[in-house]
Formats: structure tokens, C-alpha cells, sequence
């Protein structure tokens, strides 16, 4: 079985901090004061440098790094000079790619001019900004810290300061929306002076332990019923579509050579390295997630004894694991079937699906081999597509994803 990309690793930086939580929020984000911030940064730093010493990667080859991604929380809380100084440090103890993509998250309300241009300077060259609606009243209701204004200031402000690769959030299924109300936001879109490059096009979903949830197990939130949220959600792809943007992925669309390299990184399989808490990685066959604790986290990484010296390190991973993968919050090394079901699962998010050349390369048998009657009970229903050496889900299966992606997991007992 070969990898997936011989040379090639993604960088993700997990910013958790935001100035309040939304209310349909679940993500390991949270307001800290200027001191956690500072705490955090530093550790940080170190996590970084002590994860990228030579002698812990086969041979001393460090990984090219095509795409590095800022998420959270809201990195733009951080100061520019700290947001600076991360990427800064990566680039120097890293083979970050010279055309690399360097993404930076952003909410309305936590960045100006000054702070965006000082990030652009610095090396950040995309940016995806968190709309989610151009309707104040949704706005509201999702629990934003924005209205529609404050994304016009920081949309022109990301323009002059030189962002031309760029990323809106919107969300669908909002308490109350209406098809109508979905329109009117897209149609805004569209009217931009500096249209988006790229639009990220998520359903909402009803997670355990936000306010959210709490409202709709009291029965307090009017949810668009299940049909009403597709009509919206293909209502709008078709809008954009016909304005010039194409969906290459459930969630995702952008203008042709927009599309973004580091998720599609992760959805065909490519290596990643993350940094901060929660934050996931995926090395040689084994899946990793720093400690989800932010006190531990910092308690680890802040002493700077701890990462001054490479130490006997030479024989990779197995021989440093707890100095290269500091606390975590889990550990696991795949095995052929989880890799099997991960290439499934992520490549069927595609709009162009799966590569069935691509899926014997890496695993050495036909897909028919593992999923042959999985293949003809869905293409008989309507829901998958093959054709010309790919196999993709219709629009009838993007609605039924997870049905489909269900039947998806191996009886672990099989004999592949």
C-alpha cells in the first residue's frame, strides 16, 4: 500500500480563542484574557519547533508543505505581530512550499485595515471570513457578534489591504429562514464589488452541548423541516452556479481555480500536522489530536528546556513519541480497512467522487473487490454514479450521504 502523497504534508494552526460563543457553536473555541492569549502563543511556538526537528522525519526529509490553514476560535483575535510571528516560525522550521496557500479565518467585528494588511504583508494570502447570513435578524439569532455592516468594513478592509484569494461562510437552515431569506443573502453575495472567490455552504446542525441544543430539546427552536433545508441548500447552489462558481465538494464551491487546497488535501488523503489543542493530525498511518485541554496544553509546551534539544530521536516517532507528540487527546494507528473507509468516506464528499485507478493503487484491489454490492445497490437507487473510472454521488446522494457512507464501513472481520 503506498501513501497517498510521497513528499507532501499540510500544516493546520488551531486558534481557540473568540470573543463569545455562538449559540450553535461546538467547535474547542472559547474568550480568554490577553494573558491566555500571550500563554498560548508561546506554547505554541514551542510545539511547533520541537515537532519539526530533522531527525524525527525518515532520513531527515522534512515534507513539502503545499497549504497552511489558520482556524478556530478566531485567529484574528491574536495580534498581527503574534499571527506574524507563528507563520513566520513555520516558514523557518518547515519546508513550506513557495506558492504555498496560507489561509487565515476571520469574523466581521475582530479585524480592521491595519490588522489585515499587517497579516497580508506577513504572508497570509487567503482569507475566509465567517458571514454566515446577510440577514441581521439570523445574525441574531445564530448568536453572531456581527451585523451585516460590520462584514462590509472588514470585506473592503480585506480588499485594500491586498486579499484577492477569498472565502465567505454562510449557513443554511437558520431558526426561521426561508428559501426567500437564503436568496436575498446569496443575491448580496453576488452584488459585491469584490466578489468571493470561494463559498462555503454548510447546513446547520444541532450539536450536544450548545444553547442550540438546549432550545431544540425544549422544543423552542423553529427549524426549516428537512425538505425545506435541501430546497434551500440546492436553491442557492444553483444561484452561484449560474453566476460562475461550480460545487466540487458537499459544502463547497468556488470560481474555476479557487478551490481550496488545503480541505481538498484533506478530503483525497493527503498528510497533515496539526498544532494547538484539539488540534488533528494524520502521519504514517497514524491519527493523532492534542490534548483538548487548555491548561495542560500550556503547562506541557510553555518551558523552553523542554524543546532546546532534539535528544535521542534519530529512530523516528517510536523512539520519541512523547517528546514529538506532547499530551494528546487520542492516538490511533489505521489499519487497511480504516483507510479504506477514510478514502471512501472523504473522497465521496467530492463532487467528482472517488478515482477507482487511484483506489487500487493505494490499496492493491479493485474497490469492486471490497464494495462490489455496496456499489450496485446504491447505482440501482439512484444514489451513487460511476462513470469513466470514478464513482460520485448524484444530488439524490449528496441529500443521502450518510445513509450511503454508512454502508461504507467494513465488517471488520473481512479478510481484505
Amino acid at each position: 500500500m503506498q501513501a497517498a502523497y510521497d513528499n507532501e504534508m499540510e500544516i493546520y494552526i488551531h486558534i481557540p480563542f473568540c470573543v463569545r460563543k455562538c449559540l450553535y457553536c461546538d467547535f474547542l473555541s472559547a474568550p480568554a484574557d490577553a494573558s491566555v492569549r500571550r500563554n498560548y502563543v508561546l506554547a505554541l511556538k514551542n510545539e511547533i519547533i520541537m515537532r519539526s526537528y530533522k531527525e524525527v522525519w525518515p532520513a531527515g526529509k522534512m515534507p513539502v508543505i503545499p497549504s497552511v490553514f489558520f482556524g478556530g476560535g478566531t485567529p484574528t483575535l491574536l495580534d498581527a505581530e503574534d499571527l506574524a510571528d507563528i507563520l513566520e516560525l513555520i516558514k523557518e522550521r518547515f519546508n513550506v512550499g513557495k506558492d504555498a496557500e496560507i489561509t487565515i479565518e476571520c469574523n466581521p467585528g475582530t479585524a480592521d485595515e491595519n490588522k489585515l494588511a499587517a497579516i497580508r504583508r506577513a504572508g497570509f494570502n487567503r482569507i475566509s471570513i465567517g458571514l454566515q447570513s446577510t440577514d441581521d435578524q439570523e445574525l441574531k439569532r445564530l448568536g453572531r457578534i456581527h451585523d451585516y455592516s460590520d462584514f462590509v468594513k472588514v470585506w473592503e478592509a480585506s480588499a485594500a489591504a491586498g486579499f484577492e484569494n477569498t472565502n465567505l461562510d454562510l449557513i443554511t437552515g437558520i431558526p426561521g429562514q426561508k428559501t426567500a431569506d437564503m436568496i436575498r443573502t446569496a443575491d448580496q453575495i453576488l452584488s459585491l464589488a469584490h466578489r468571493p472567490k470561494h463559498i462555503s455552504l454548510y447546513s446547520l446542525m444541532i450539536e450536544e452541548g450548545t444553547v442550540f441544543k438546549q432550545l431544540y430539546d425544549a422544543g423552542q427552536l423553529d427549524l426549516p423541516d428537512e425538505d425545506e433545508e435541501r430546497k434551500i441548500h440546492w436553491e442557492i447552489i444553483d444561484r452561484f452556479e449560474k453566476a460562475g462558481y461550480k460545487q466540487y465538494e458537499l459544502s463547497n464551491l468556488s470560481l474555476p481555480g479557487y478551490e481550496c487546497l488545503h480541505n481538498t488535501g484533506y478530503w483525497t488523503g493527503r498528510e497533515y500536522l496539526g498544532f494547538g489543542i484539539g488540534a488533528a493530525s494524520y502521519l504514517r498511518g497514524i491519527r493523532f489530536a492534542d490534548t483538548r485541554s487548555l491548561d495542560e496544553y500550556i503547562n506541557y509546551w510553555i518551558p523552553g528546556a523542554e524543546v532546546k534539544g532534539a535528544g535521542n530521536i534519530s529512530e523516528g516517532f517510536a523512539a520519541s513519541e512523547d517528546r514529538f507528540f506532547g499530551p494528546l487527546s487520542e492516538k490511533e494507528n489505521l489499519t487497511e480497512s480504516d483507510m479504506i473507509e477514510e478514502f471512501m468516506f472523504l473522497g465521496l464528499r467530492m463532487t467528482k467522487g472517488i478515482d477507482t485507478g487511484e483506489f487500487k493503487r493505494r490499496f492493491g484491489k479493485n474497490v469492486e473487490d471490497v464494495y462490489g454490492n455496496i456499489i450496485c445497490k446504491h447505482v440501482g437507487e439512484g444514489l451513487l454514479v460511476s462513470s469513466d473510472n470514478r464513482l460520485f454521488l448524484s444530488r439524490a446522494g449528496q441529500d443521502l450521504a450518510n445513509y450511503v457512507m454508512s454502508d461504507m464501513i467494513i465488517d471488520k472481520k473481512m479478510n481484505l
